[in-house]
């Protein structure tokens, strides 16, 4: 069984979907909205397993929601306007319906859908976050099973992970699908310094710095300890008036 919302800003196109839907009684229908701004506030109540989601729409687009979720369903594009399908597909979402289309062109969506085992919209929202501001404010990581968006302020610090980064805040570790160097390209460096090639920190979450002989210690404020190793000592040197 799956869970499903409809969002589309026509009444039309909202009623054919129910309609296709009913050959299909594993999927149910948990609610419908027609704008952005209500797809988003009912997508983080209802927690959908499956999105069908208009791309123009009042608010924001079906892009812009996607960026706003706090978990993130499986997502069918629904729409008039061709020229969104190749960002779709770059992108990975489960499939691109362009109106009017017929059942068996919907059935084919459901059977794209049924043979996906994975969450499609991790990587089209990874790139929508990253991409939408020169520094995000938000980022996708994995907790548990879910998908979900955190604030970059929130975050302690961040170490290598193999080819992933792990995002630490407070007592909670979250798994990010950029690596270490991929982040610090895209975090502000007026907070986030690189002090070692597998550790990122955060600048205010810093509770205080420790000198030895030829090395430093940074204390965060959670109560981690982060060693700076001799490469990037000039980062740390640089913070020092």
């Amino acid at each position: 069984m799956k869970k499903v919302i409809i969002v589309d800003d026509e009444s039309a196109g909202r009623q054919l979907i129910k309609e296709y839907l009913e050959d299909f009684p594993e999927l149910i229908l948990l609610g419908e909205a027609n704008n952005g701004v209500d797809a988003v506030k009912m997508i983080n109540e209802f927690k959908p397993d499956l999105v069908f989601l208009d791309v123009q729409m009042p608010g924001m687009t079906g892009f812009d929601v996607l960026t706003h979720v706090e978990e993130l369903p499986q997502i069918i594009f629904s729409t008039a306007y061709d020229q969104y399908a190749l960002k779709a597909f770059d992108v990975h979402a489960v499939d691109y319906l362009l109106k009017p289309y017929t059942k068996d062109r919907f059935k084919v969506a459901i059977e794209r859908l049924q043979q996906n085992t994975n969450n499609n919209a991790r990587p089209l929202t990874e790139s929508l976050l990253m991409d939408k501001t020169q520094y995000p404010d938000r980022i996708l990581v994995q907790s548990q099973n879910k998908l979900i968006t955190v604030g970059i302020d929130d975050v302690i610090r961040i170490e290598a992970y193999g080819d992933y980064s792990k995002l630490i805040i407070n007592d909670k570790s979250y798994l990010s699908n950029y690596g270490i160097s991929a982040l610090e390209e895209k975090l502000n460096p007026k907070s986030f310094i690189r002090v070692h090639r597998s550790s990122i920190i955060n600048l205010n979450k810093v509770k205080e710095l420790n000198k030895y002989t030829k090395s430093y210690d940074v204390t965060m404020q959670n109560g981690d300890v982060v060693r700076v190793s001799r490469g990037y000592m000039d980062n740390i040197k640089k913070l020092m008036y």
